[in-house]
C-alpha cells in the first residue's frame, strides 16, 4: 500500500480521490476465475485494467479499492505491482455499504472531491472521468450517462405490455459517478444510520440527501460487466482487436533561465553548486522545463504555463520533478508509451559531464523508462551571447511516446 504521507500530499494537491467497487460475488457472470472483477479480458484482470485507467490519470489521487474479505489474494494476483498502490478495504454486505467503507477510508486524506466506480466497468477512458471530475461543484454532484434509446415497456401482472414508457429525459446511469466529498460521505452516514439500505448508485444517495447532481455525457464504450456473455464479448474486443498502425509522436522544448546571486543551479533534477543560481518562479530548472514542454507537446497538451502559470504562487520554489512527473502520468492517461527522452543543455558553466549519471538516474525514476532510453547532452555556445556571456543557460528537449494509433483500413 502506498505511504499514508505520500497521499497525504495527493490530497492536498487537490487530486481527486476514487473508491472502486469490487465486493462483490458477481454470480450472474458465472464463477470460472473468481467473481467477474477478477476474470480475464485480453489475457488481463477486469479490475485491473480498471486500476491502469484511474492510476495513470494526473487528477486521480488516492484510490481505495472496497474487496470482499475472502478476495485478498485474488486482488493481490490480479493488481500486480499496483496492489501496493491503493488502499484496501473489507467491503459491506452491498454495494451501497462498500461505498460507505470506501468513503471511510480517505477521511484522513481530507479530499475536496471523490469519484466512486464499479470494477467491472473496465472501459473507462481519460475523457470520461474529465468529463465527470469538471462536473463536480461544492455542493453538486456529476453523473456519467447516456439517453436511453430502447423503447421502453412496462410489463402488467399477467405478463402483457401494460403500457409503453416515455423515453424523454430518460437516461442510462453510468460510473464513475463523481460528488464533493464531505456532503456524499454524510449522506452515506446518514442513510447507513437510518437503515436505508436500497440505494442502487450514489446518485440516488445524493438525490434522497438533497445534493443536486449534474448529468455529464457518458460513454458507449463504458459498459458494465454483467452476465458471462458480457465477460465473453470484452475479452473477444480486446483479444480480437486488429493490429494498430503505430502512432508514435515527437514533441520539442526549449527554455532558457538567466543567472542571478546565488550558491548553486539545480540541473535535470540533480542541484550543482555554483557561483550563481538560476532565476525562476519554480527551482528554475531549465532542463526539466523544456522537457515538460516536450511531453505535452506529444499529445497536444499546451505547455507547462498552461498547467502551472508562473503567475500563481503556489509554484514559488517548487522541485521541478512535479511538473515532469505530471507531464508523463499525463500522457500515459492517454495511451502514451515514452519511447524516449534527449536533453541538451547549453551553457558556458557549470560542467556539466561529472553530473550526467545522477541526471540520468533521477530522470529514469521521474518518467519510469529505463536509462537507456535518456540521452543528455550538453555544450556551449562558444562565447557567443546571452549565454556565452555566462548570463543564463538554455535547454532544448526532445521526448518520443508511442501511442496506441489507428486500425487501419
Amino acid at each position: 500500500m502506498t505511504d499514508p504521507s505520500e497521499m497525504r500530499a495527493l490530497a492536498a494537491d487537490d487530486k481527486v480521490a476514487v473508491v472502486i467497487v469490487a465486493a462483490g460475488r458477481g454470480a450472474r457472470a458465472g464463477q470460472a476465475d473468481g467473481p467477474k472483477q477478477y476474470q480475464r479480458i485480453g489475457g488481463r484482470a477486469v479490475i485491473a485494467r480498471t486500476l491502469d485507467m484511474f492510476l495513470a490519470h494526473p487528477r486521480i489521487g488516492p484510490v481505495v479499492v472496497a474487496i470482499h474479505a475472502d478476495d485478498s489474494a485474488l486482488f493481490r494476483s490480479a493488481a500486480g505491482a499496483n496492489a501496493d498502490r491503493v488502499i484496501t478495504v473489507t467491503g459491506g454486505a452491498s454495494r451501497q455499504d462498500s461505498v460507505r467503507l470506501g468513503l471511510l477510508a480517505l477521511r484522513g486524506y481530507a479530499p475536496s472531491q471523490v469519484l466512486v466506480h464499479d470494477a467491472v466497468r473496465p472501459f473507462v477512458d481519460a475523457e470520461l472521468i474529465d468529463r465527470t471530475i469538471a462536473g463536480i461543484g461544492e455542493r453538486q454532484g456529476a453523473l456519467p450517462a447516456l439517453p436511453v434509446a430502447d423503447t421502453l415497456k412496462r410489463e402488467s401482472a399477467a405478463g402483457m405490455i401494460g403500457e409503453t414508457v416515455s423515453r424523454n429525459g430518460l437516461h442510462a446511469a453510468q460510473t464513475p459517478q463523481g460528488f464533493p466529498f464531505w456532503p456524499i460521505l454524510a449522506a452515506h452516514e446518514k442513510a447507513h444510520h437510518l437503515g436505508k439500505a436500497d440505494f442502487t448508485d450514489d446518485a440516488a444517495i445524493a438525490e434522497w440527501a438533497h445534493i443536486p447532481v449534474k448529468i455529464v455525457p457518458g460513454s458507449p464504450d463504458n459498459v458494465k460487466l454483467t452476465w458471462a456473455r458480457d465477460i465473453s464479448m470484452a475479452d473477444q474486443r480486446l483479444s480480437g482487436e486488429r493490429p494498430r498502425f503505430p502512432d508514435s509522436r515527437t514533441g520539442n522544448g526549449y527554455d532558457v533561465h538567466a543567472f542571478e546571486p546565488g550558491d548553486h543551479v539545480t540541473l535535470c533534477g540533480v542541484s550543482i553548486p555554483h557561483e550563481k543560481k538560476l532565476s525562476g518562479h519554480s527551482d528554475a530548472d531549465v532542463g526539466l522545463h523544456a522537457l515538460t514542454d516536450a511531453l505535452l507537446a506529444t499529445c497536444g497538451a499546451g505547455d507547462i504555463g498552461t498547467h502551472f502559470p508562473p503567475s500563481d504562487p503556489q509554484w514559488k520554489g517548487v522541485a521541478s520533478r512535479i511538473f515532469v512527473e505530471y507531464a508523463a502520468k499525463l500522457v500515459r492517461a492517454r495511451g502514451g508509451r515514452i519511447a524516449n527522452a534527449d536533453i541538451t543543455l547549453i551553457c558556458e558553466a557549470p560542467r556539466i559531464g561529472p553530473h550526467r549519471e545522477a541526471m540520468t538516474e533521477t530522470l529514469s525514476a521521474m518518467l519510469a523508462i529505463s536509462r537507456d532510453r535518456i540521452s543528455i547532452k550538453a555544450t556551449t555556445n562558444e562565447k557567443l551571447g546571452f549565454v556565452g556571456r555566462e548570463e543564463g543557460i538554455a535547454a532544448i528537449a526532445t521526448a518520443s511516446v508511442v501511442f496506441p494509433g489507428d486500425v487501419p483500413e
